[in-house]
């Protein structure tokens, strides 16, 4: 296994969603390098144990370890010069599917939070609800609707977790993390609206 703190955070954050039961969306993680800037970024989705396919809840979770940051982590391992804090960019879209109507923005706004429990030193700070409304094909009479709220925000690394990625930190930081995104899916998972039925 690489021995990378971006990694280390990684293995925390999955460490906190298999404690919450959570369950991984299939084929839905993604570790990828932008060849162009540099930029390293991972994708994942959980949802709610027994949701079905595709869930009627879900959180799409991103972490994006900028050039910037490998630059400064690098200069902290080689050179051992602790200057700038390297950041972690994290997003998390929260996703209500297979509505059977338009929802109002307001109600699934109503149970989210302006921003995240403190992450380190740092909240995420939520943005607006983007309803979508799609039709599966060209034969659907009736259409199928979404909404999604987003979380923004970053992730300092302290010099003594980069020391030692398998700190107490990261578990602590991330594990809350991971018990909060749970309970905004349970409090999502109780809205009182239809859902479609699941493919499976």
């Amino acid at each position: 296994m690489l021995d990378h703190v971006f990694t280390d955070a990684i293995s925390a954050l999955r460490d906190a969603f298999e404690g919450a039961f959570l369950e991984r969306q299939a084929f839905e993680e993604h570790f990828q390098s932008d060849v162009l800037l540099g930029d390293l970024s991972w994708e994942t989705s959980y949802g709610l144990p027994g949701e079905g396919s595709p869930p009627r809840i879900v959180a799409h979770i991103s972490f994006v370890w900028p050039t910037w940051s490998q630059t400064a982590y690098r200069r902290w391992y080689v050179e051992e010069i602790f200057e700038e804090a390297p950041t972690i960019q994290i997003e998390i879209v929260f996703r209500v599917q297979r509505l059977l109507a338009q929802p109002t923005p307001q109600a699934v706004l109503g149970v989210l939070p302006a921003s995240s429990p403190p992450i380190g030193s740092e909240r995420l700070e939520r943005a607006g609800a983007t309803v979508e409304i799609g039709y599966l094909d060209d034969a659907a009479e009736e259409p199928e609707y979404a909404v999604e709220v987003d979380y923004e925000g970053l992730y300092e690394l302290a010099e003594e977790t980069l020391a030692d990625g398998s700190s107490k930190s990261l578990d602590e930081h991330f594990g809350a993390m991971g018990g909060w995104i749970a309970s905004m899916l349970v409090k999502l998972g109780d809205l009182d609206v239809k859902f479609l039925p699941a493919d499976d």
